[in-house]
C-alpha cells in the first residue's frame, strides 16, 4: 500500500511540473527549483506508485498512456490546494483576498468588468481571478469560488441565484445590415453571409430547435465566441451574439422575430456563505446581471 503524506504533495506538483512543460528543466523553473530536485522528486514519487511515469519521445519527456487519469488527479490536488490557500488568506469577515470567478469568454470580456472595477474601487483590497472557460467550472472541486452559468447547478452543496436569462439575436454592422435588410432567414442563409462555428455544433443545434435550416454555407466559421462577435463587429457576416452587446456596440439587429433565450445562474460552493469577500463578490454579480 502505498505511505501518501501531506508531504507527497510537492511531488505530485513536481509530476504536475513536468507533464505541463515536457521538461525537467523548465519544470524546475516554473516551480522555483533546481532541476536535480525536481529530477529527485519525480524518482521519489515513482518509488512511491511503484512505476514509472515518464518515457522521452522527441517533444521531451511524456506521461505513459497508462497514466494519463494521473494528471488529471495531480489537478484536483493543485486546485484544492489552491482553494485552502484562498480559504485561509484572510479572516472570514474581512472583505479582502482572492475570489475565483469563473465564467465564460464571453462574460468575461463583455460583461463582468465593469462590474468588477466597481467592486474593487469599493474593496480595494479584493483580488479577483477571472478564469475563461466554455466548460462548466467544478466548484466542489474548487476549479473556482463563484460561478456564472447557463445551467442551474444540480448538486445540494452549491448555492445558486438566477439572474436576468441570456438573451440572444442576429446582429450585422450597419453596412452589411443594409444589404440584407427584408431578408428571412432562408434568405439570408442562401447569401451565404452567415458566421458559424467551425468543429462544435452548438449553433447548429440551436438553429434546428428553432426549426430553422443551419445554412450549408457560411463566409466565416470558429468556435470561439469572441471571434464570432469581432467578426460581425467588423462587418465580415451576420452572427449570433448576446443582444446587450449587440446593443452596446452599435451593431444592427436583424430577423427581431428569432431571440433564444437561456436562463443564467450565479453559484457558488455553500461553504463560501461564511467568507464575506465570497459573498460580496456573489451579490454584487447577482444584483448586476438581474437587471
Amino acid at each position: 500500500m502505498m505511505n501518501i503524506r501531506s508531504s507527497n504533495w510537492e511531488l505530485f506538483a513536481a509530476y504536475l511540473a513536468v507533464c505541463r512543460t515536457s521538461s525537467l528543466s523548465a519544470a524546475a523553473r516554473s516551480l522555483g527549483l533546481s532541476q536535480p530536485t525536481v529530477r529527485r522528486q519525480i524518482e521519489a514519487l515513482e518509488a512511491l506508485v511503484g512505476t514509472t511515469l515518464f518515457t522521452r519521445s522527441a517533444a521531451g519527456l511524456v506521461p505513459l498512456e497508462g497514466h494519463l487519469s494521473l494528471m488529471a488527479e495531480a489537478e484536483a490536488m493543485e486546485s484544492a490546494a489552491l482553494a485552502f490557500a484562498r480559504l485561509a488568506s484572510s479572516s472570514a469577515d474581512d472583505v479582502s483576498g482572492t475570489v475565483r470567478i469563473s465564467c465564460s469568454n464571453v462574460y468575461g470580456v463583455e460583461i463582468l468588468p465593469p462590474i468588477l472595477a466597481e467592486l474593487q474601487a469599493t474593496w480595494p483590497k479584493l483580488e479577483i481571478e477571472l478564469a475563461l472557460t466554455n466548460d462548466i467550472a467544478n466548484l466542489l472541486r474548487r476549479d473556482a469560488d463563484i460561478a456564472v452559468r447557463l445551467a442551474r447547478p444540480e448538486q445540494a452543496a452549491l448555492v445558486a441565484r438566477k439572474v436576468s436569462p441570456m438573451r440572444l439575436g442576429f446582429f450585422a454592422a450597419p453596412q452589411l445590415a443594409e444589404r440584407v435588410r427584408g431578408m428571412d432567414f432562408a434568405a439570408l442563409s442562401a447569401t451565404g453571409l452567415m458566421i458559424s462555428q467551425d468543429r462544435l455544433d452548438t449553433i447548429a443545434a440551436g438553429l434546428r430547435q428553432l426549426g430553422l435550416k443551419p445554412p450549408t454555407r457560411t463566409v466565416f466559421r470558429s468556435d470561439d465566441d469572441l471571434a464570432q462577435l469581432a467578426a460581425i463587429r467588423s462587418g465580415i457576416g451576420v452572427g449570433i451574439c448576446q443582444i446587450a452587446i449587440g446593443q452596446k456596440s452599435g451593431l444592427v439587429r436583424i430577423l427581431e422575430d428569432l431571440a433564444p433565450t437561456f436562463d443564467a445562474w450565479v453559484v457558488m460552493h455553500e461553504d463560501q456563505k461564511r467568507l464575506a469577500r465570497a459573498r460580496v463578490v456573489f451579490d454584487a454579480l447577482v444584483k448586476a446581471l438581474d437587471r
